[in-house]
């Protein structure tokens, strides 16, 4: 049978004396109201701008982890992804997509290491491509 883990006492530090002011709590530790970023991310918001609240130390695989904690109180909304930022990044992508040589918007990212579509590098095989999707299209959807 596995042994419990040991809680370490110098990981516990609710004032943040021993941590240069900075509250410290182990794994599962944490107060409510604290979140990591990707707690944030997760309920649809993000630090914005804050400070470093707290702080979450753990062992894993004999290496100290650290992941720092803010303010669910403090953060703001995820901002949302403007139309003109939509159709840059379908822009981009579409370049991605399109073979030099036959001028054709694939239906994956052009290998670097042809510089053509795989069609073009190698006539005499068969090609099994889909239309790209937008981007605009898929967040209408």
């Amino acid at each position: 049978m596995r042994a419990a883990k040991k809680l370490r006492p110098d990981w516990w530090d609710p004032t943040g004396a021993r941590h240069g002011g900075l509250p410290t709590y182990w794994w599962r530790g944490a107060p409510d109201g604290l979140m990591t970023r990707r707690q944030l991310r997760a309920a649809g918001l993000r630090p914005g701008g804050q400070d470093i609240a707290a702080q979450v130390v753990w062992r894993r695989r004999r290496r100290v982890q650290v992941a720092y904690l803010y303010r669910v109180d403090l953060a703001k909304p995820k901002r949302l992804v403007t139309t003109a930022q939509l159709i840059a990044l379908d822009r981009a992508i579409a370049a991605r997509r399109t073979c030099p040589t036959c001028r054709v918007v694939r239906g994956y990212c052009i290998p670097l290491s042809l510089g053509e579509c795989v069609g073009c590098a190698y006539p005499d095989a068969t090609e099994h491509d889909a239309a790209p999707d937008s981007l605009l299209e898929r967040q209408a959807a």
